[in-house]
């Protein structure tokens, strides 16, 4: 049976896709997001919401059976102190302007599946990384375990709160892959560093599928890992974009290199995150694309991507 789902963040790489997802789904849609976008199926509502700002407005909530909350500033650019600010304010601040918004509801959402990130558990070599682990303690860290807090007030409301803390996640139009094929096409592409640093990525299907998993079973709640089983050395994720797209990747980037590009967000870069989806397996979800080779392979064939 369809529902009523509201997404924030609709126009975003992940959102994008998900909304699209939902209404082949059968599922009724109201966009939030800063701009309505021109490609925006008709049948779908939107509400502007500038999410550090303000709360969204009550009608983007009303008749909501369950909300999605990916709304926020990227972390991928130069961390200048006004970014950095962003990234704070528009996670954390948001997802409690959302929150107090739920509260003034006189009919509540059954759940509330709220964005969130790896970077909860800061840079940690080899160490497996579940749901149980202890967080870290750089900038990212500190936001992420905020706007996580601020979410979970919604349980208080007596509202399901899923925490689904985003890997790295690959898609052809948007994201990290994205970035990362022009220069690996020029045959320009290598390992970040040392190499040796884990990287737990996700297919964006399988991001979709574990949110339309996560609407459907009431047994999900609390932090979800939201990567592949099978996380990557980066070294070993360089040679598998390499043959996927059949071309060398000889040209390693130095750690100096990345510090000067990015600056301080170079910690994200090199972070080394070895992250197991404990919760997804315990719950019984099956990943589509569970080791990076195929993952890529099927992302890079023409025509794959809807």
């Amino acid at each position: 049976m369809g529902m009523n789902i509201t997404v924030t963040g609709a126009t975003g790489f992940v959102g994008t896709r998900l909304t699209r997802a939902l209404i082949d789904a059968g599922h009724t849609v109201h966009a939030v997001a800063r701009k309505r976008p021109a490609n925006l199926p008709e049948s779908v509502r939107f509400s502007e919401w500038r999410s550090a700002e303000e709360e969204p407005p009550p009608e983007s909530l009303a008749g909501a059976d369950a909300v999605i909350h990916l709304a926020g500033e990227p972390v991928a650019q130069r961390w200048t102190p006004e970014v950095k600010k962003r990234i704070r304010n528009s996670r954390v601040d948001g997802t409690r302007h959302l929150v107090n918004a739920l509260s003034t509801q006189s009919r509540r959402p059954g759940v509330l599946i709220c964005a969130s990130a790896i970077g909860i558990y800061g840079s940690r070599g080899d160490e497996i990384l579940t749901e149980r682990s202890t967080p870290g303690d750089d900038f990212l860290a500190r936001v992420v375990i905020d706007w996580e807090k601020a979410a979970v007030l919604a349980e208080a409301l007596g509202i399901r709160v899923v925490r689904l803390r985003l890997g790295v996640v690959l898609g052809k139009d948007g994201g990290a892959l994205a970035k990362m094929l022009p220069p690996f096409r020029f045959g320009l592409g290598g390992r970040l560093a040392s190499g040796r640093q884990w990287t737990s990525w996700i297919h964006i299907d399988d991001v979709i599928h574990l949110i339309l998993f996560s609407l459907a079973n009431a047994s999900v709640h609390s932090a979800v890992n939201a990567t592949a089983p099978e996380p990557v050395s980066n070294a070993e994720f360089t040679k598998e974009l390499a043959a996927a797209i059949h071309r060398p990747a000889i040209f390693p980037v130095p750690k100096l290199a990345l510090k000067l590009l990015f600056g301080e967000m170079a910690s994200v870069v090199l972070a080394s995150q070895r992250v197991i989806p404990e919760a997804a397996k315990v719950a019984g979800f099956g990943f589509q694309y569970p080791k990076l080779g195929p993952a890529l392979q099927r992302l890079l064939t023409e025509g794959s991507e809807r």
